[in-house]
């Protein structure tokens, strides 16, 4: 198991995402390099008030404890009390255009340390993305997934089926009974292909990302829109808020390892918008998102 091969990869990649966003956006990335007394560090790189993205952040973390914590050890009890390691690549993109969706990627290596020389390391990778549109477009809906069937098919047909349904399943909201966007694929604890076929699908996962998402950013960044737009955008970020704080278990278990604040909470968006029991009108476009997008779909079939 080459672990600093993993390593360098998601170094690489975060480097890769960071240099193609500046090119998109104009506007260069804030690199922040921090320690973690536990152990281990990472680098934050965040765009804040950019041409394109109101707010950007694409983070790496390496980091080590003595005591796997309770969000990662509740699907994993028999890694329970082990040290552990963690890595990963994790970016959350919000839009100044309500007509570009915000979207969502994180690729990530964990390794629960066996407790002696007789027992053994228990390893996963994990990652996947999704899409959150506030305005529909089939099209890019398509796109998006058909680009992350093609990168899983070399290694099961079968794997895009079984990602999006995690997906659809993840990202969820249930307090809300809606889920967050139109998916996309999720997987976790994956290790049933061997390291070096499961470490090569996670490189495909995060080697497709940038092709899923900066055409669609190309085709709708220049969409004119208004106040009407920018409201509905800040009402419906606040269910990424909520699924954020709630549900999402890289910002549990960072909070619950005693991570970095300020970089587990950068997905965060910039401006939010909360309203009691509001319902968008009939057959508006505000409408449209819930009715055909935020449904349990095909997207394939759509093409």
């Amino acid at each position: 198991m080459d672990t600093q091969s993993v390593l360098s990869y998601l170094q690489d990649l975060q480097v890769k995402i960071v240099e193609a966003l500046e090119l998109v956006d104009g506007k260069n990335f804030l690199q922040d390099s921090w320690q973690r007394p536990e152990g281990g560090g990472g680098t934050s790189s965040l765009l804040e008030d950019g041409n394109v993205f109101e707010r950007a952040g694409v983070g790496f973390s390496h980091v080590l404890g003595s005591k796997l914590p309770p969000s990662a050890s509740a699907a994993h009890p028999e890694a329970a009390g082990r040290a552990w390691e963690a890595m990963g690549v994790s970016l959350v993109f919000h839009p100044r255009n309500p007509y570009i969706p915000t979207v969502h990627m994180n690729v990530r290596f964990f390794v629960a340390k066996a407790h002696n020389s007789t027992d053994t390391d228990i390893w996963w990778f994990g990652g996947g993305m999704d899409l959150t549109p506030y305005y529909g477009f089939e099209e890019d809906a398509v796109h998006f997934h058909r680009t992350n069937k093609t990168a899983l098919d070399a290694f099961d047909p079968a794997y895009y089926s079984k990602f999006k349904k995690e997906c659809d399943k993840y990202f969820y909201l249930k307090h809300r009974k809606e889920p967050r966007g139109i998916g996309g694929i999720f997987f976790d604890d994956f290790n049933e292909l061997g390291f070096e076929k499961s470490f090569k699908m996670q490189r495909a996962v995060g080697d497709s990302f940038l092709n899923a998402y900066l055409p669609i950013v190309q085709r709708r960044k220049d969409t004119p829109f208004g106040e009407r737009e920018r409201d509905f955008q800040a009402y419906r970020r606040g269910r990424y808020v909520e699924f954020n704080l709630v549900y999402d278990r890289g910002t549990l278990f960072g909070l619950q390892s005693n991570g970095r604040t300020e970089s587990i909470l950068l997905s965060m968006p910039p401006i939010v918008k909360w309203r009691y029991d509001w319902q968008p009108e009939a057959n508006s476009p505000e409408a449209k998102l819930y009715t055909n997008f935020l449904v349990d779909k095909d997207w394939l079939a759509v093409a």
